[in-house]
Order: C-alpha cells, then structure tokens, then sequence
C-alpha cells in the first residue's frame, strides 16, 4: 500500500503507436532463452539457478546459450532483486529510491532484456523514441520505463506534479493527445463498479 496521490508525482501512460502484430516470436524469445541459460546449469528456469554460479559460469552460458540470452538472463536476477528493493523503498517512503529503482529498471531493460526495439527494426522504432522523448522532457527528474512486454504498446512516467501539464503538453506533440494519459490510483484498489 502506498498513497501515490501524495507523493509529489503524476503517474502516466504513453502510448507510443507501436503495434503487436507480429510480435509472437519476439515475445517468446524471452521465455526461451532464459530456459536456455537454466539448461546450461542442469535446470528447466532461471529462478532454480544459483545467481553466483550463473557469473562463475558465465563464459559456458554465453558458449551453450548465446550472448544475448546471458544479457536477458542478467536483467532476470538484477530485476527480481530490485522490485524487492523498490517494495522496500516505498515501505520506508522513499519515493526517490523508488524512482531509482525505476529508472535503473528501463534502462535494464533496454540493454539488457532487450525488449524496446523488435530485431531488425530500422524505420519504426516507436518505443524507443517514446523513452527518449520522455527522458528528454524529464530532464532527470522523475522517472520512465517501458510497461508490459515491450516492444509495442506504453511506456510508464512519474512526472513531477508541477511539470504534468507541460509533460502531457509535449508528448501530444510528437504522439498526439490521444495517446498520453494521466492516471490516478485509487486507495481502496481494485473494486467492482456498477452502473
């Protein structure tokens, strides 16, 4: 539980136009070259392999599984340890090491999961602009990273409350206006709505 209605940001979408067709494989490379790391170690899923033993091996994974399944398996182990820290972040009220954790997130996914660009992808790079932009606009305040599975779809921001309007300003801009929303949590959560 945390009150992000108080926490001096707004939380918001952008929607960056990129499509999910014909996505499928792209998405289910990411499963699959995990397993083939935990393979290398005698397992069926990262989650069962010994992280020290995965950096002790590192030269038989990338051998046996590839360059870039390592690179998908390294954000794995960093990601699953810093929702821990960012939980632990948001219990102590520090939303600026949360904002930490969610800049260091995006940028792990970007290097290292990969999931921001589809392969072979020259003219349409939509969610990489759409990170850029924010960045940009941003300008090291706050904090923004891809939402869901990547490649298509939304990028997440926390935009400082007195620089929303602004924000939401010029990402219409490049995006249009139909593509930016500002979102609200509500504190009771999930709730069935009746009409």
């Amino acid at each position: 539980a945390f009150d992000f209605a108080h926490c001096g940001y707004t939380l918001c979408t952008l929607d960056s136009g990129a499509d999910h067709a014909d996505l499928t494989d792209e998405y289910a490379a990411i499963p699959e070259e995990m397993r083939r790391v935990a393979r290398v170690f005698g397992k069926d899923v990262l989650r069962e392999v010994d992280e020290a033993e995965f950096y002790a091996k590192l030269k038989a994974a990338r051998e046996a599984a590839g360059d870039r399944a390592v690179l998908r398996a390294m954000h794995f182990f960093d990601e699953n340890r810093r929702v821990q820290q960012q939980v632990q972040a948001l219990e102590r009220d520090d939303f600026e090491g949360f904002l930490a954790g969610v800049r260091d997130s995006g940028r792990s996914s970007w290097m290292l999961l990969q999931n921001v660009v589809p392969a072979g992808s020259r003219e349409h790079q939509q969610m990489a602009l759409a990170l850029a932009a924010c960045e940009k606009q941003l300008a090291g305040r706050g904090a923004c990273r891809i939402h869901g599975g990547g490649f298509a779809g939304t990028i997440i921001a926390f935009v400082e409350k007195a620089e929303t309007h602004e924000y939401i300003s010029r990402m219409s801009e490049v995006f249009g206006a139909e593509h930016v929303y500002k979102l609200s949590i509500r504190q009771e959560g999930a709730c069935r709505v009746e009409f």
